[in-house]
């Protein structure tokens, strides 16, 4: 029996076995054990007729799409393929599971469900699925990004609730008295400037230097959020606080390498930046994402931030554990009730 594996896991999951099957009790009384394997990625359960053929092509392709934003090429998961007669075990505790069928007798259209704790505490299982193949591909490419996104919003969801538990304190009592709000840093950050509606801190790390700012501006009407808009402001904001090395030098949005989006945070606009930053006068460079959303208490946009400076190395682990950051950023008369409210969901 044929078995693909595209980013092999075993070993992985046979040494992490006695730790990772510590067992908890459910809500309902059941008994399982914790998810293993790592963040962002994915072990898809298939057919081979189907895993090499045109349905699984356009799989790879969207789990393995590039990270929007990055200087360079990085996929957006792992992958591991398993036939389903060797979905046994261990591999049934894995976090992130897709499991693609085409069956005429079970199904009698293409659809796209998910479900929760299937095998394992904290796993999701997307489930894909239809009466025939070329059904299934015509479904896939009408809803371009479905998958990656569903996995990216969980393991974002995943960060945050780890960043609610261990976090930097100190960054945390700093923000609630400058700004009234509640951002998790991530605990290793260790340095901050701070000034006049603008905080910065960083974990001033040798090799994967990552920082966060937040900053303040009025907000006047819903033009505020235009990506031309937001990235003047955060010129404005960044070029007066972040100088760098040379007198002069400051540092300034790569307009040409910027992608703008419009989310949902806490049942509310948010306004998503994310693409490269550059130094102005100076040789330094890297990625960025900026989420910026309305205050309606005080009438004001409050904007959170976190870029990487990590040259020669990959950078996708840092820009995604400090958006893990930004989504816990709260304003006020904001709870993390609302965010445990909406965990990614979907069904179709």
């Amino acid at each position: 029996m044929k078995t693909s594996i595209l980013m092999p896991i075993w070993g992985f999951l046979l040494s992490m076995t006695l730790a990772s099957c510590n067992f908890f009790s459910s809500s309902s009384g059941s008994i399982g054990v914790r998810a293993t394997g790592v963040a962002y990625e994915v072990v898809v359960v298939a057919d081979l007729s189907l895993w090499d053929d045109a349905v699984g092509n356009k799989i790879r392709d969207e789990l393995q799409m590039s990270v929007p934003g990055l200087p360079q090429d990085e996929p957006s998961m792992r992958i591991t393929y398993v036939d389903p007669a060797d979905f046994t075990g261990m591999m049934t505790y894995v976090r992130n599971i897709l499991m693609v069928s085409v069956d005429p007798s079970r199904y009698t259209k293409a659809s796209f469900h998910t479900e929760r704790d299937r095998w394992s505490s904290g796993q999701v299982v997307v489930h894909v699925t239809s009466p025939e193949k070329g059904m299934l591909l015509d479904y896939l490419e009408q809803r371009p990004g479905q998958l990656v996104d569903y996995y990216t919003r969980t393991e974002m969801s995943r960060m945050s609730r780890v960043l609610r538990k261990t976090h930097s304190t100190w960054i945390e009592d700093k923000l609630k008295e400058k700004f009234g709000i509640v951002l998790y840093a991530p605990d290793d950050f260790n340095s901050s400037k701070d000034t006049t509606g603008f905080f910065w801190s960083s974990n001033n790390a040798n090799v994967g230097r990552m920082d966060i700012v937040v900053y303040t501006f009025p907000y006047t009407d819903e033009h505020t959020f235009t990506k031309e808009y937001l990235i003047a402001r955060r010129d404005s904001a960044l070029g007066a606080n972040i100088p760098g090395s040379f007198p002069g030098s400051h540092m300034a949005t790569d307009a040409n390498n910027v992608f703008y989006a419009a989310t949902s945070q806490k049942g509310r606009y948010c306004g998503v930046l994310r693409g490269l930053w550059q130094m102005e006068g100076d040789m330094m460079g890297g990625p960025f994402v900026s989420y910026a959303r309305v205050d309606e208490t005080h009438n004001r946009v409050v904007v959170a931030e976190g870029f990487v400076y990590s040259p020669d190395t990959d950078k996708r682990a840092y820009i995604r554990r400090l958006e893990g950051s930004l989504h816990t950023l709260l304003l006020p008369g904001e709870s993390d009730a609302q965010e445990e409210q909406q965990k990614p969901e979907a069904s179709e």
